[in-house]
């Protein structure tokens, strides 16, 4: 297949970020398909402009300005800079099938609009429930926008062959507007079981940072949805309580990183430090040097729904895993026993189910075995890549099914 890849965020091992993207496409171009990934250009892309190969993927860097600190003006008007640009790209293209991945939502314009061109259709991979979640972090208040976004949500799931959701409560949430269950298959976010691994050596890590005793480490995106504040209070329950030998590590960076670190210095929070952003690849050797691993979220509850890369991560590194997230993210880590869940917004029982953890160096090795035999067995990028393509062919194969037919000599039987 030729498989046009839209992705507004696209990032290789070299960038921070995630690189679900990157990991599937190079699985599928392993598999003989072609992968034309079309994304934007940003801080930490490689330096040429136009198109690179990456490990056999050709991508297009369209030039369109995009950071996680921009106000929500100017995001705007880089998801609709984006859709328009990526969508003139995809129009010229000759793909056999489209792959666009949200967020942000818009992205399913360029979908609809090449997949509407070549007459072929559309897998829309759902990463996280927009407008809800948006909605629900006050992020959209306006009326008119709300209606706008939801009739795009829809639009999108219409048009769609296939429908990819990253866990059961996203799946969920796409059924609820009205899509058959049987069009929507959950593919989560997986382990880079071959990068992040027990194996790696984290004390030269250790050493750079000036780090010593016991490490927790948060690495990913510091904005609103993602909880960074509520580890911030935990580690002020542990400075309370005169803990002296844990250090909170926090790899990342977005929109909310400016005021952490203003209140970090405000409250004199000397058992936290922020390092970063690091390329993912850099990133597997904070979680090395980590003795716990951090997978936190706000607590509103549409984000209960998410798949986030850093819980994958820290399975696949075999570290513990600390969650605020109810529902199937606790039911990981609980029914593997490969981490702890602590309520949201409770800093008093984050510190005393992680110290509780932290005390039993044999629960802490069972944990961290545990986990990364989960990543291994439930979480591979090798085992969800072949999903990836099973979903792309369904999508695919009555396209082929209906040329075949067209392409067939027609027979002329005259009377004898």
């Amino acid at each position: 297949m030729r498989i046009l890849y839209l992705h507004q965020y696209f990032n290789t091992r070299d960038m921070p970020g995630g690189t679900r993207s990157f990991e599937m496409a190079r699985r599928l171009v392993a598999k003989g398909h072609d992968v034309h990934v079309v994304t934007s250009q940003r801080d930490g892309c490689p330096d040429a402009r136009g198109e690179t190969v990456e490990a056999g993927i050709r991508v297009s860097w369209l030039r369109v300005p995009y950071s996680n600190a921009m106000g929500y003006g100017r995001r705007m008007s880089a998801f609709a800079d984006f859709a328009i640009r990526s969508a003139m790209t995809a129009m010229a293209s000759r793909p056999d099938v489209i792959l666009a991945t949200s967020t942000p939502l818009t992205i399913a314009i360029p979908g609809m609009a090449a997949c509407s061109w070549h007459r072929i259709p559309m897998v829309f991979e759902v990463r996280d429930l927009w407008p809800e979640a948006a909605i629900q972090m006050g992020a959209l208040n306006h009326r008119a926008m709300i209606a706008g976004a939801r009739w795009l949500e829809r639009l999108a799931y219409r048009q769609s062959a296939e429908i990819i959701a990253l866990s059961p409560g996203m799946r969920d949430g796409i059924v609820a507007t009205g899509v058959h269950p049987d069009r929507v298959t959950v593919i989560p976010n997986s382990s880079d079981v071959d990068l992040f691994s027990p194996t790696v050596d984290g004390t030269a890590i250790r050493q750079q940072l000036g780090l010593s005793g016991r490490i927790l480490a948060y690495f990913g995106s510091m904005g609103p949805m993602h909880g960074v504040g509520f580890i911030v209070d935990a580690a002020a329950e542990f400075q309370r309580r005169r803990i002296t030998d844990v250090t909170f590590v926090l790899c990342g960076d977005g929109k909310e990183r400016p005021a952490l670190e203003r209140r970090v210095q405000s409250e004199a929070l000397s058992n936290v430090r922020f390092v970063g952003p690091l390329a993912k690849r850099d990133v597997a050797h904070i979680a090395a040097a980590a003795d716990v691993c951090i997978a936190t979220m706000a607590n509103v509850p549409v984000i209960y729904t998410s798949s986030p890369n850093k819980l994958f991560d820290s399975l696949a590194a075999g570290r513990p895993v600390v969650t605020n997230m109810p529902g199937w993210q606790r039911e990981i880590v609980e029914t593997n026993e490969c981490g702890v869940f602590v309520k949201p917004d409770d800093a008093v029982d984050f510190a005393d189910r992680v110290l509780e953890l932290l005390a039993s160096p044999e629960r802490l090795a069972r944990y961290g075995r545990n986990a990364r035999r989960t990543a291994e067995t439930q979480f591979s990028r090798d085992v969800l890549a072949d999903q990836l393509e099973g979903v792309l062919l369904r999508a695919y194969a009555p396209q082929v099914d209906v040329r075949a037919a067209s392409d067939a000599p027609v027979v002329v039987v005259t009377p004898s």
